[in-house]
């Protein structure tokens, strides 16, 4: 009977360890036809990526840990307990790398496996797989450049890990110069999409350079890792960040204090006002919620749906801000070229519904044709006196995708400083115009200059200055910019005052010309009858003191 059982188990042994070696075959085999295969579909690339990590997953091997590699991608898998103390894979200590592919590290943190642990009530073998891509082949997603093309992933059998308390930590070495680089630690998220099924996000990485050849990345869950490398033509100086942030959220909030009071002046008065002061207000509006949701946008730059409606409500203020000026230089034309017969059925109406209206329908499609366009958007700081790019970058949510910033922010922003400039330099024409006709030149002089300044604030050609970022004119542009634009609420108030105050000058002055006619005509009504009338001395005398 022994002998049965000896022969049994070693029957039962070498059944066991053909399956193994069918199984290592079979993942050899599948790695080898993803790296030599091309040009794959979106489908085939998700089951390939699946296939092999179910096939990780389900592997039977011998020992704590299995290591396969092929020229381009390397798969370990490790076998884990719930008293697991932590795991730091090394590239360097992998005794399979390969000295080609780019040194890198894993840093696992022990709270990997409690919280499956504390869902299950038997310790149940756990597995940590990680694929190691050296090429960006099966992650190719549009305006991305990847740091040595390499894409580290992990993942655990019990499902997917997220909202770690203690993070990730991911190390990529290098040796490039990253300078002129806005470079971001970011993770793929799955979104099937037209020729993708993803796109690279930074939700829940931060990105840090302990040393000009490192960058490392801390996140708090598992997935594929990479560094992602966008080219910044005028990265913010470190030095300079933090006053150009002082300098941005005092003006914003004396800014947001000017609309307020604008706002309420105009509400005070109690009637209905023409449209130019109706445009006025719906300006003021509209600089008021960019300059609170500009504040409040640093303060949430974590992934999630608050950071997501936060990013589309300061995209929607800033095109909002943008619509109203070009409607001030749309309604100058107006009062310039048409001076007569200007009247526009339901005119105010027809402008909030373009005012407000076209900003709110781009941002609500931009939402629901990807809701991810919005969110955390990484600030490049260039570290002047470092070798290369500093990652202590300031986030905000903002647009984080390349194409909308360009079509919807600086072109939309582009046209309208363009189409107001023609109308401020139509209205400088017309001024100088119209006093070259004049002869008294003093004080008709100072007003003029007052609103020609007037002007230039009130159609925004300020902002104009984004366009100047660039060589020898980024560090002016950066502090004019961050000044004039951030104070343009102030600005505002200060012409709206003004206008104010002329205004009632003016109304003062015409009573003040009415109620002299009116005397003239009574002392004219009153000499008249003196000289008609012969009366005695002191008639005469009473007739002249009148």
């Amino acid at each position: 009977m022994d002998g049965w059982r000896a022969f049994f188990l070693c029957l039962c042994l070498m059944t066991t360890h053909s399956e193994t070696v069918a199984d290592f075959k079979e993942l050899m085999h599948l790695m080898e036809q993803m790296e030599t295969t091309q040009n794959h579909s979106v489908t085939e690339l998700v089951w390939l990526i699946r296939t092999l990590e179910d096939s990780l997953l389900n592997t039977s091997f011998e020992g704590k840990n299995l290591t396969l590699k092929t020229h381009s991608i390397q798969t370990l898998v490790f076998k884990l307990s719930c008293n697991f103390p932590g795991l730091t894979l090394s590239s360097a200590a992998l005794e399979q790398a390969s000295q080609a592919l780019v040194p890198h590290s894993m840093q696992f943190p022990a709270e990997l496996t409690r919280g499956t642990c504390r869902k299950r009530q038997k310790a149940l073998p756990l597995r940590l797989i990680c694929v190691y891509f050296s090429t960006d082949y099966f992650f190719q997603n549009n305006n991305s450049s990847l740091l040595n093309n390499y894409v580290l992933g992990a993942q655990l059998s019990s499902g997917h890990v997220k909202n770690l308390r203690e993070p990730v930590n991911i190390s990529f070495w290098h040796n490039r110069s990253l300078e002129g680089y806005t470079v971001t630690c970011v993770f793929w998220k799955e979104e099937a999409s037209k020729g993708h099924w993803g796109f690279w996000s930074p939700e829940g990485c931060r990105t840090e350079q302990p040393s000009p050849s490192l960058v490392l990345c801390r996140c708090n869950h598992l997935t594929y890792f990479a560094v992602l490398m966008q080219l910044s033509s005028a990265p913010v100086p470190s030095e300079l960040l933090a006053p150009l942030t002082y300098i941005s959220v005092v003006g914003c909030s004396i800014s947001i204090v000017a609309s307020l009071l604008s706002i309420l002046l105009h509400l005070q008065t109690r009637k209905q006002g023409d449209s130019i002061t109706h445009i006025h207000m719906n300006l003021h509006a509209s600089v008021l919620l960019l300059n609170v949701a500009f504040l409040l946008s640093p303060m949430l730059p974590m992934p999630g749906p608050a950071c997501t409606a936060l990013g589309a409500i300061l995209h929607f203020a800033l095109l909002s801000c943008l619509t109203w000026m070009a409607i001030e230089g749309f309604n100058l034309y107006l009062l310039l070229v048409r001076v007569y017969n200007i009247y526009i059925h339901r005119y105010m109406l027809k402008l909030c519904v373009v005012g407000w209206g076209v900003p709110a329908l781009l941002v609500l499609l931009l939402l629901v044709v990807q809701s991810s366009v919005y969110g955390p958007h990484t600030i490049p700081v260039f570290d002047s006196q470092g070798n290369g790019t500093g990652f202590q970058n300031s986030s905000i949510c903002w647009v984080r995708s390349p194409w909308v910033h360009n079509i919807l922010v600086m072109g939309y922003g582009g046209l309208t400083s363009l189409f107001n400039l023609v109308v401020l330099a139509w209205a400088l024409r017309a001024v100088r115009r119209l006093r070259a006709q004049e002869k008294a030149q003093g004080p008709r002089a100072c007003r003029d200059s007052v609103t020609v300044l007037g002007l230039t604030v009130l159609l925004g050609t300020t902002w104009a200055l984004a366009f100047f970022s660039f060589d020898v004119f980024l560090l002016p542009q950066l502090f004019l910019f961050t000044i004039f634009n951030s104070l343009y609420g102030f600005f505002l108030f200060l012409w709206f005052f003004f206008k104010r105050c002329r205004s009632k000058a003016k109304v003062e002055a015409e009573m003040e010309a009415f109620s002299s006619s009116q005397t003239m005509d009574a002392h004219q009504g009153t000499l008249l009858a003196c000289t008609q009338k012969p009366l005695a001395l002191s008639g005469n005398v009473t007739c002249l003191w009148t």
